[in-house]
């Protein structure tokens, strides 16, 4: 696909984020009040899986506005955020100064990040929606080698592939393999405030798990484990019921097939 078709996409979806990044401050999803009187948004699958970060060098992709990011630095992590929605870094930024944490952030399009950031990282973390926004996942993980040192660790916690093939009632709507041509749709509020009255376009492109693991391996980096799970997070799928633990799943239990999935891997 022409580069300039790619920009023309990236801006939608940039203004789309910075309108975003205006609800979920607000938002009763994101609580950053309770964030703010110590909360963590980390779930315990990505603290388990990742283990401790005290004292190491954590790059943050695609942070939105760094609840995340600054937890981990909470948790004792030296974070460096990035996200290409200006009003989501203005914010990160200014809730790290807030709490008086030592946390920086970066505004770039990760495809675009080696002209601003020019280091090495121990970890690279990315989590929870942001596959849908990459069209090329090859150079996704190039970037993700390049900033880790040897040894390094790259880890992410997603939503399942399998999981955004589908609609509202829980029947297909959309392809599982990659299309270098992205979904076009128009977004009604957001997955975090979907009464909101806000409406813009919107562009995602669908990546298999083995598009997945094999852009990884093909950047040089070994799969330490990859995990997939019968639950999710995320409860903006009305097809799906909140367990005692907080967690989304098939209300039938017959029903189980991957809602998330894990990946750890090593440079």
């Amino acid at each position: 696909m022409k580069q300039d078709n790619v920009k023309k996409f990236f801006d939608v979806n940039q203004d789309l984020w910075n309108g975003w990044t205006l609800l979920h401050e607000k938002s009763q999803s994101y609580d950053v009040a309770g964030f703010k009187q110590g909360k963590s948004t980390l779930h315990s699958i990505e603290i388990d899986e990742l283990g401790d970060v005290t004292g190491k060098k954590l790059l943050h992709l695609q942070c939105h506005f760094g609840l995340d990011t600054l937890s981990w630095a909470k948790l004792g992590a030296k974070v460096t955020g990035v996200d290409f929605s200006h009003e989501a870094i203005e914010l990160a930024r200014s809730l790290n100064k807030e709490l008086g944490l030592d946390a920086r952030f970066i505004h770039s399009n990760i495809y675009d990040l080696r002209k601003k950031l020019n280091e090495k990282f121990d970890i690279v973390f990315t989590s929870y929606g942001i596959m849908a926004w990459l069209p090329d996942l090859l150079k996704w993980a190039d970037i993700i080698q390049y900033y880790l040192n040897p040894g390094g660790i790259f880890y992410i916690v997603e939503f399942h592939p399998i999981l955004n093939m589908l609609d509202d009632d829980g029947n297909l709507q959309n392809g599982y393999f990659h299309n270098e041509h992205p979904i076009e749709y128009d977004c009604k509020g957001s997955y975090a405030e979907p009464k909101a009255e806000f409406t813009h376009k919107a562009y995602e492109w669908t990546h298999s798990i083995s598009e997945i693991i094999t852009s990884l391996l093909d950047s040089g980096l070994h799969i330490v484990f990859m995990h997939e799970f019968p639950f999710t997070i995320s409860g903006e799928f009305p097809f799906l019921i909140k367990d005692k633990q907080g967690l989304y799943r098939f209300k039938d239990e017959k029903n189980k097939i991957p809602l998330m999935f894990s990946i750890k891997a090593i440079k």
